[in-house]
């Protein structure tokens, strides 16, 4: 059991009804169908209906999500993606790994979502692609950045990592874009038992292709036409997805309630929250603060037994591994800022109404102590 009065996650309760899991997970090591088995298949369907996408391809991580999604739509040496810098290294370091250029822009101060006005204005002859990231649960306005794509011929690519469930208008992200990239790692609002992840998409030759990289490039045993990867979704990880995937929405729900309590609480304080959701915008896999006195305020509550973390406290432009973009300190300036200035308080669906308010408390305490 943790020490922390307040835990970041609290992995037991993603498994309701265990009982009706764990016989299945038994069979399933007694018949020796682990990788690309039936569960899959039916997981990627109720996936892909679920977000209303035409299909659901599974793999085995969300960086392979990313990864394997550029190379089945032909992005490579030569072509520029336009992407955000306030998001996880997984993000732009797979346009590297697919042998493009990552264009980073800055993010809105509000939204700490894409500028899309930024991104306008890196498109080049080379960009092939703009990849926005719906970041910490809160959706890109899809529609500003399909216009965008489609002003300028890009193809579309949504990072839905920490957004599952999430709807942009009226329709959930991960539908209408040339792929959404997902990732089911155990802290996501779907998990699987260790890393999962999937790529949904509208085109059928994109998807055939996808389901072919995945498997060596296989279209027979032994018979390769390309030049293919090994991520394959695990059966078992498609069972314990399919498990909870009839549970997301409702999870959703008590995210944003708790979202909700924290914002009335705390709303008096000299502290900003994530802006500009509309109705089922956010599903809250992270919720943020932010404070000049971050740092502060992130021992404080660390020390009262409260597992605040901070995210992405070294932007990714300035991290030595993407130094060959050449870009320095100050030239994106809102990333930046949320770097020294945001931390996540602990929201997760199980959280009791005394774990708010000992979270509440000592953020009061906090800045009634700091006058």
């Amino acid at each position: 059991m943790s020490d922390w009065r307040v835990p970041r996650y609290d992995y037991p309760a993603q498994f309701p009804d265990l009982d009706t899991l764990i016989p299945r997970i038994g069979d399933l090591l007694r018949e020796g169908n682990y990788i690309l088995g039936e569960p899959v298949t039916r997981f990627e369907t109720d996936f892909a209906d679920f977000l209303g996408a035409r299909f659901a391809v599974g793999l085995n991580s969300g960086t392979d999500a990313l990864i394997l999604a550029m190379d089945a739509l032909g992005i490579g040496p030569g072509d520029e993606v336009i992407t955000v810098a306030n998001s996880f290294h997984a993000t732009a370091m797979s346009v590297v790994r697919v042998g493009a250029t990552p264009v980073l822009v800055d993010c809105d101060p509000d939204t700490h979502l894409i500028d899309l006005d930024a991104a306008a204005a890196a498109v080049t002859d080379r960009t092939k692609a703009l990849l926005v990231v719906h970041l910490f649960g809160q959706a890109v306005n899809m529609r500003a950045a399909r216009a965008l794509a489609d002003r300028h011929d890009l193809l579309l690519i949504e990072d839905c990592a920490q957004a599952v469930g999430a709807y942009s208008g009226d329709r959930r992200v991960g539908s209408d874009s040339d792929a959404g990239c997902w990732s089911f790692a155990p802290s996501k609002n779907l998990a699987a038992a260790g890393d999962a992840g999937a790529v949904s998409l509208r085109a059928e030759e994109t998807t055939q292709r996808l389901r072919l990289l995945r498997h060596f490039g296989q279209v027979a045993q032994n018979e390769h036409h390309v030049l293919g990867y090994n991520s394959r979704l695990d059966t078992m990880q498609a069972l314990v997805l399919a498990h909870k995937l009839p549970h997301v929405d409702a999870w959703s729900r008590r995210r944003v309630a708790i979202a909700e309590a924290y914002r009335a609480r705390l709303g008096s304080l000299p502290i900003r929250f994530q802006a500009g959701a509309g109705d089922r915008e956010h599903v809250y896999h992270l919720f943020q603060v932010q404070t000049p006195l971050r740092d502060d305020l992130l021992a404080h509550l660390r020390a009262d037994g409260t597992d605040a973390v901070v995210r992405y406290p070294v932007p990714m432009h300035l991290q030595p591994a993407f130094a060959d973009l050449k870009l320095a300190a100050g030239e994106l300036p809102v990333v930046e800022r949320l770097a020294r200035e945001t931390l996540c308080l602990p929201l997760f669906p199980s959280m009791t109404d005394a774990q708010i308010d000992h979270v509440c408390t000592g953020v009061e305490r906090f800045f009634a102590g700091s006058r």
